[in-house]
């Protein structure tokens, strides 16, 4: 199902940039919420991290609300310091899965992470159903991990190991999204994460020797380039193209048996509007609330600048609110 989203831009807030930009920035300088972190093995010998945000409560039955974070995100972005705070405050378990290398700490192997990959995640789930047996569980992604996190359900389908879930500003089609960042003002956004990609290259192979050209990846400009030279080869795949036709989650939306709320704006710089599934190509699990207004991961509202309303943040609690609310 597709609805008209609730969120209404305020009248200092209707560009798509402002949004983006405040809502990363300004808007979200908050206290961090004390987390505590694990180190997850993975089958592969290789490690993430998840953080706590109760870890004194493990073992304890409340709801779990697990975040998986968007391209060089981490349990300190905006969005997941936000969803922490509110999953103290209600008295559920939160954490956030760090991707391999982004809690700070380069992984083991030669390898990242990208957008096909699902396996660390239904690791990770498996891990806590096995921990926490018939405790709920909700998994919330944004940007790219709402990219990943669709990927799974639709891959797992009834075997989905989540009673819910939510993606928050999930670009469908992420070939579409490579050129949408390489025009206009969007390249700011695009200049910024690749920079942050190959420091992040660099403290991985630093005196090592690395089984991919890294002149090539020093030289990229563009996420296409740098997904050419990096993901694709670093990761199995022939091309970028190839990367791009195997991760791109509009396709397993079909699949989908989980209860799923997807919450995306028509002008997400991130995001080609042309790319925004059919009806026809949602499975009768998933609502997607499109809105005309919210940038990216943004959807800030408020009669004032001076007092901003973070609506994104009460959609997802309120969404929460009811599945985790006991049946009678």
């Amino acid at each position: 199902m597709i609805t008209e989203s609730a969120f209404k831009a305020p009248w200092w807030a209707r560009n798509r940039h402002i949004q983006t930009l405040l809502s990363a920035t300004l808007y979200r300088r908050r206290a961090q919420p004390v987390l505590e972190r694990e180190t997850v093995e993975l089958p592969d010998g290789d490690f993430l991290h998840l953080d706590w945000s109760a870890s004194s409560h493990l073992g304890e039955s409340q709801p779990i609300v697990l975040a998986i974070h968007g391209l060089q995100g981490s349990s300190e972005s905006p969005y997941a310091a936000a969803l922490m705070q509110a999953t103290q405050r209600r008295g559920w378990l939160g954490a956030v899965m760090h991707f391999r290398g982004c809690s700070g700490e380069p992984n083991r192997l030669d390898r990242s992470y990208h957008a096909a990959e699902t396996e660390d995640l239904g690791f990770v789930l498996h891990m806590l159903h096995a921990r926490f047996p018939g405790v709920p569980i909700a998994a919330i992604g944004f940007s790219l991990g709402g990219s990943v996190l669709l990927k799974y359900l639709g891959e797992r389908g009834r075997d989905a190991l989540v009673d819910c879930a939510i993606a928050v500003s999930v670009s469908f089609d992420l070939g579409a999204s490579a050129r949408v960042l390489s025009r206009g003002f969007s390249k700011i956004y695009q200049r910024r994460l690749i920079n942050s990609l190959l420091e992040n290259l660099a403290r991985k192979f630093n005196g090592q020797n690395a089984p991919i050209d890294m002149a090539a990846a020093r030289r990229a400009r563009t996420f296409y380039e740098f997904d050419d030279q990096v993901t694709a080869p670093l990761h199995g795949f022939a091309s970028a193209d190839e990367y791009y036709q195997v991760a791109s989650c509009r396709q397993y939306l079909k699949s989908i048996r989980a209860p799923t709320l997807i919450v995306d704006a028509r002008d997400d710089p991130f995001m080609c509007p042309a790319t925004i599934p059919e009806e026809s190509e949602l499975s009768d699990s998933v609502t997607l609330e499109l809105s005309q207004h919210g940038g990216h991961v943004g959807f800030i509202g408020g009669r004032w600048p001076w007092r901003p309303e973070f609506w994104g943040d009460q959609r997802v609690i309120s969404f929460l609110d009811e599945w985790f609310r006991p049946r009678t």
